[in-house]
């Protein structure tokens, strides 16, 4: 993105706070893979909307009139291994920030950035190791009340930042249908390719290489790929078994680029057709995911969603004979979650689950215009249930889209990705 808009961003968090207020924002550290082997970088996600610097351990400071940034120093033997570093004059330029400092200061200058200041805004709960030394450090400004000093009195999650992050701009909703795009391309590639025979990794190893060919940083989460039974296991990511006979394939996975996630979830054939059983169950999740992504409109509570997918998909059951009784008392004493046990959705955007908060006063959130989120019904049968006709045992079967909110009409970000069971039977021929 270009970076006036990362200079937007800071000006409009200052605007919200107010005096006597201080925003400190960290990001990411590079973290140890095994022994001295490092996890592949990805950056706070935070930290990068707010300045879209992709280094590790930096900290950007806030106050209405002031900001500031610590980086790490230019280093140049470290730069040989590791790469060139932007350096806190770089930083500063860019983010038109009042000032920048080497990293190595940062001790040195905490204690003089929380004097007087009133309320400290930190996302707690992220590093534990660096919320006691904050908290040690503003008791230890307190003692110095008697010197017309203090630290900060009332420490709080900066909540505004996430509700800045809900709502996406359109520079936003572009990064998010590219992700989608190439999200595309990689699950086309298995519904084209997949084979009896095949390992779950290999189909996992397509979805990978496809979005890192096409610019992806990889997939935005692990990628599920669960043939048969696996599909039962709600954050299957063993990938490991080998793909039967008559199989139904749940593949849940979304390209990651520019530090925009799509969440996509496809159901289909490990041969060319369904069994009956299998259509049939995909055929009543099918419509009850339309049925949702119809009522994802402004103004509606997003719990409603939920609400209406559980509904339609006990309606369904009980047409099945899979359940018994009324939906009224179905829903009431809980008896569909042995089939559906997830919720219907979620926020999405930078991070798969995106930030945001679903009830507020105890009441369910209404949607706005831009938000993204995802609808994703589904029902799973145990394998070893023999209460269930034997023909749905071991079925799993999850539908999911991304979709933006934008008044009564909802766009399908994900429509591209073929999910009707023609097009996918067609697909495997």
């Amino acid at each position: 993105m270009d970076q006036s808009i990362f200079r937007k961003r800071i000006r409009n968090v200052q605007d919200l706070l107010k005096e006597s207020e201080v925003l400190l924002l960290f990001a990411a550290p590079q973290r140890i893979r095994n022994r001295d082997v490092e996890y592949k970088f990805r950056q706070d996600s935070d930290y990068y909307y707010l300045t879209g610097i992709e280094e590790e351990d930096g900290i950007l400071v806030l106050r209405r009139d002031y900001s500031a940034h610590f980086a790490l120093p230019k280093d140049k033997e470290r730069e040989i291994w590791t790469g060139i570093r932007l350096g806190k004059d770089e930083i500063k330029n860019r983010l038109e920030l009042d000032e920048s400092f080497s990293l190595e200061e940062w001790d040195a200058r905490i204690h003089q950035i929380l004097t007087n200041q009133f309320t400290l805004y930190h996302f707690f709960g992220k590093d534990k190791e660096r919320d006691a030394k904050l908290l040690e450090l503003i008791s230890t400004l307190n003692l110095r009340l008697r010197e017309g000093k203090f630290g900060p009195q009332r420490w709080e999650i900066p909540n505004f930042l996430h509700e800045m992050r809900m709502f996406k701009t359109p520079e936003e909703i572009e990064k998010l249908k590219e992700s989608s795009r190439i999200t595309a391309l990689g699950h086309e590639r298995l519904f084209r390719e997949t084979r009896v025979g095949m390992y779950e990794f290999e189909l996992e190893s397509i979805l990978e290489s496809e979005y890192l060919k096409h610019g992806a940083w990889g997939g935005g989460y692990g990628h599920i790929v669960a043939a048969g039974k696996n599909a039962t296991i709600l954050h299957y990511t063993t990938n490991r078994a080998k793909i039967g006979e008559n199989e139904a394939i749940l593949v849940d996975s979304g390209a990651e680029k520019d530090y925009y996630t799509a969440d996509v979830t496809r159901v289909f054939p490990s041969g060319k057709k369904f069994t009956a059983e299998q259509r049939t169950i995909y055929e009543l999740v099918l419509d009850a995911q339309k049925r949702a992504i119809e009522e994802t409109k402004a103004g509606v509570e997003f719990n409603f969603v939920h609400e209406k997918t559980i509904h339609n998909l006990v309606l369904g059951l009980l047409d099945l004979k899979l359940l018994k009784g009324t939906a009224a008392e179905v829903i009431e004493k809980g008896e569909y979650r042995r089939f559906y046990m997830h919720r219907t959705g979620h926020y999405l955007g930078m991070d798969v689950h995106d930030v945001g908060r679903y009830f507020e006063n105890g009441k369910s959130k209404p949607m706005k215009d831009g938000l993204v989120v995802t609808v994703e019904p589904g029902l799973y049968f145990d394998p070893t249930d023999e209460t269930i006709p034997a023909g749905f045992r071991g079925i799993g079967v999850r539908i999911e889209d991304d979709i933006l909110v934008n008044g009564n009409s909802p766009v399908v970000l994900t429509s591209m990705i073929a999910k009707e069971v023609d097009d996918i039977e067609a697909m495997r021929s």
